[in-house]
């Protein structure tokens, strides 16, 4: 899976599969469930931690699922699959913004949704109207309103794959679009171009904090377990020298909770989804 990931650690994965569209993936998940066969689905692999062990089962990508379309009056569908800076365009093209704040988030619209992804104050999940997952074998649609979501988070059911997502924007000059998509891809580029393989933003920010800042007041930047390193630049970026493995990862990470937490009693929670095993000595 270090193929997969922006980390570029992770163990194999059983299986790994890219099936072309929701009828494809149903039917591959309906084959896997009565097989027995454990299932994941993964985007780009941005905000993805793989354990060494890698993955038991099967990795379902979902990057054939791309397509964008408009879907009634300011409204377009977005597919998991789009990347976040695709869907900023398309809408632009087609003069509806207010979702310019996702332009220079790394990875899909699929993964900006499944954490609510934001910044500026915003969140993507502000702007959906439905989502489409597959649940349980079956293509359902649910209104935002039916679901559980909150700060950098999404609540759904185990094995829920997430298909697409209604966005409903609003009357915007292209122009207007293009400046914030500037401005975005800017600030990103001067703050969060660390040099080095990483996930984005490890952890999420605290009530009330930054977490860069409480990690920096920490004197954590740059403090180092194998391969994995606080990133100097900043603070929230654990990234990849070289030869890291999850495991360096893992303990870094530990490491920084546990000194942010006894300089300023502040338990980070990890942004990054971490998931597969543990390698067997």
């Amino acid at each position: 899976m270090s193929r997969h990931t922006s980390l570029k650690v992770g163990g194999p994965a059983e299986l790994f599969a890219v099936p072309d569209d929701p009828e494809d993936l149903q039917s591959l998940v309906r084959q896997l469930s009565a097989a027995g066969v454990p299932w994941m689905a993964v985007g780009k692999g941005f905000n993805l931690l793989v354990k060494d062990g890698g993955v038991r089962g099967a990795v379902i990508s979902l990057a054939r699922f791309n397509r964008i379309e408009v879907r009634g009056e300011g409204r377009i569908i977005a597919e998991a699959g789009a990347e976040n800076l695709d869907v900023v365009r398309f809408g632009q093209r087609h003069w509806l913004g207010g979702i310019g704040f996702i332009s220079g988030i790394p990875g899909t619209i699929g993964g900006a949704v499944r954490m609510n992804a934001g910044a500026y104050g915003e969140g993507i999940l502000e702007r959906a109207v439905c989502l489409n997952l597959l649940r349980r074998g079956e293509i359902e649609e649910f209104c935002i309103s039916e679901l559980d979501y909150g700060y950098r988070r999404l609540s759904l059911q185990p094995g829920d794959i997430l298909l697409s997502v209604l966005l409903k924007l609003e009357d915007r000059d292209p122009g207007l679009t293009e400046e914030e998509i500037r401005k975005d891809l800017e600030l990103r580029r001067t703050k969060h171009n660390v040099g080095f393989p990483s996930a984005g933003s490890f952890f999420k920010n605290p009530s009330g904090h930054a977490a860069w800042k409480v990690i920096a007041a920490a004197g954590m930047r740059g403090a180092s377990v194998g391969g994995a390193a606080v990133s100097e630049l900043h603070g929230n970026f654990l990234i990849n020298r070289g030869g890291a493995t999850a495991a360096d990862f893992l303990k870094l990470a530990e490491m920084v909770k546990a000194t942010v937490l006894k300089t300023s009693g502040i338990l980070l929670e990890e942004e990054v989804r971490i998931v597969g095993e543990e390698l067997n000595p």
